[in-house]
């Protein structure tokens, strides 16, 4: 069954005012999970990255589809925090990435993320308006995703903590 299409800023209204993430899920939100990741040496960082999640409670709910079924609007909240790590010399640092957002997936590839954070944000070299890293990025923020992977964020009124600096080997 097609739902009537909202605004994004307003389905962005709607999840923000909704229950906290600890609160009962709610009928429609159904688990979200991240799967780990790895990322090779100057892919984000200088060396090579893991990420996994230790906490992993999100939830969606499809808001909205296009024509033939597909989500176009869907909402996300719940904690997750992500252990990002060093691959090459160990070194840790947990990641609250626990922020909600409502993002528009593009019949294209494309996503539009309207987003109270914080979100983790990967960046590769020439592939955002960020320089390239890992970023927790805390507040409110939009970021549109291009079909080809490009990254746009336009912080409204968020903060930037690029990961690859707190979990880089120490300066001699």
């Amino acid at each position: 069954m097609r739902r009537t299409a909202l605004a994004p800023l307003a389905l962005a209204a709607l999840l923000f005012a909704a229950q906290p993430a600890s609160a009962a899920a709610g009928p429609g939100w159904e688990p979200a999970p991240s799967a780990p990741w790895d990322v090779g040496a100057g892919a984000r960082c200088d060396f090579p990255v893991h990420g996994e999640p230790v906490v992993d409670e999100v939830m969606r709910r499809v808001l909205d589809t296009h024509p033939d079924g597909s989500a176009r609007h869907v909402a996300y909240r719940g904690d997750l925090v992500v252990r990002v790590t060093n691959t090459g010399t160990g070194a840790s640092y947990d990641a609250d990435a626990s922020g909600s957002a409502v993002v528009e997936y593009g019949r294209d590839g494309s996503q539009s993320w309207t987003v109270r954070g914080p979100v983790l944000v990967g960046v590769g070299e020439g592939q955002g308006n960020l320089p390239r890293g890992l970023y927790i990025v805390d507040g409110v923020f939009t970021m549109r995703i291009s079909a080809t992977g490009y990254k746009d964020v336009r912080l409204l009124h968020a903060t930037t903590d690029n990961l690859c600096d707190r979990i880089a080997p120490a300066a001699d």
